[in-house]
């Protein structure tokens, strides 16, 4: 077992100025400072009463990592993230990942450098062992996605139970060829928006035809793509669940461009609700998620993780709500 003193040794100083580093408790010089933390990193000495210390020399900064940038969902949350965070005196360093897991765990070197005082993941990708890991040393919450087994602090919808209710919308208007545009089957949110898809689809008793789903990427150009793949159908789906609205919009340009209509062809239902869902003409029927909410409580529980307050539970669910516009009506073909 490591002992304060190994580190007083090492950092060749006394023990007291050991002490007093880690309680950031007196005046130590910048240089021994470092080189007391150094000694602290390199034996492991005590890592959870590391981490409170890092905690002290504030940078009064916390980082967000998100997944896409360009995806007009994540803004509503940043701005829910912001909030609470301006209100604490905080300022927010964002991170663009870029759907790329190797991207998103290199901003984690940004917490072991201490530039920043927490992290809020709007992303799931990095490997789950590595976050653990990183958790156990600074202030980490999950928004959005979640990871499956874990401990670390989660804010999100149910997004299985959301999917459902997507797709009982349209099988109770009378659609029973739906098509599902799907997100990335190695996402969270992609996997779990499936599962409510095809639970909804059994409830009714309708086949899960895996010509009917498409792999996406949550794009608006999948969207149009993976829809010209469903329009190249002998007998076309009456109605198409798209796991986010961009995709949605997507499916709906590629309709328009065939001649067809939203809804009088072809019913459409998006997830997410972001602002252009009821601009867009037909206004688009979703699932709203409170994005905003979503942000304002995970940088509450980061703020609680950061001071060292205990969180009462670990995952946090917060309400959707379906959206009906103009996008979904009842199918021409639907049985007397």
């Amino acid at each position: 077992m490591v002992r304060i003193v190994d580190v007083a040794k090492k950092a060749n100083v006394s023990t007291a100025t050991v002490s007093r580093v880690i309680s950031n408790s007196g005046t130590v010089k910048k240089d021994t400072t470092e080189r007391v933390l150094k000694a602290i990193d390199s034996l492991n000495y005590q890592p959870n009463i590391l981490a409170r210390q890092l905690r002290r020399l504030e940078t009064k900064t916390i980082l967000v990592i998100v997944p896409d940038i360009t995806n007009t969902f994540f803004s509503k949350v940043l701005r829910g993230i912001e909030a609470v965070a301006i209100k604490n005196g905080y300022q927010v360093l964002l991170g663009d990942a870029q759907n790329d897991a190797d991207r998103e765990s290199g901003y984690l070197n940004i917490l072991k450098q201490r530039k920043a005082d927490g992290m809020l993941l709007l992303t799931a990708k990095i490997n789950g062992q590595a976050i653990e890991e990183i958790a156990k040393q600074f202030p980490v919450v999950l928004a959005c996605e979640y990871i499956e087994g874990s401990q670390i602090p989660t804010v999100s919808i149910d997004n299985v139970s959301s999917a459902r209710k997507a797709t009982k919308h349209l099988i109770e208007l009378g659609h029973e060829k739906i098509g599902f545009l799907s997100g990335p089957f190695d996402s969270v949110l992609g996997r779990d928006r499936y599962k409510g898809f095809q639970q909804a689809l059994a409830q009714y008793g309708l086949p899960t035809d895996s010509l009917l789903v498409q792999e996406g990427d949550f794009s608006f150009e999948s969207g149009i793509n993976l829809m010209q793949k469903f329009l190249a159908i002998d007998e076309p789906p009456t109605a198409i669940f798209a796991a986010n609205d961009e995709m949605a919009i997507g499916a709906i340009k590629a309709i328009k461009a065939k001649g067809l209509s939203v809804p009088d062809d072809i019913s459409i239902v998006g997830f997410d609700d972001i602002k252009f869902a009821s601009i867009y003409e037909p206004a688009l029927t979703t699932i709203a998620q409170p994005s905003f909410e979503i942000g304002e409580k995970a940088m509450e529980l980061l703020l609680q993780l950061i001071n060292d307050n205990s969180i009462d539970k670990k995952q946090y669910i917060l309400e959707d709500k379906l959206i009906i516009r103009d996008s979904s009506k009842k199918c021409k073909k639907e049985k007397n």
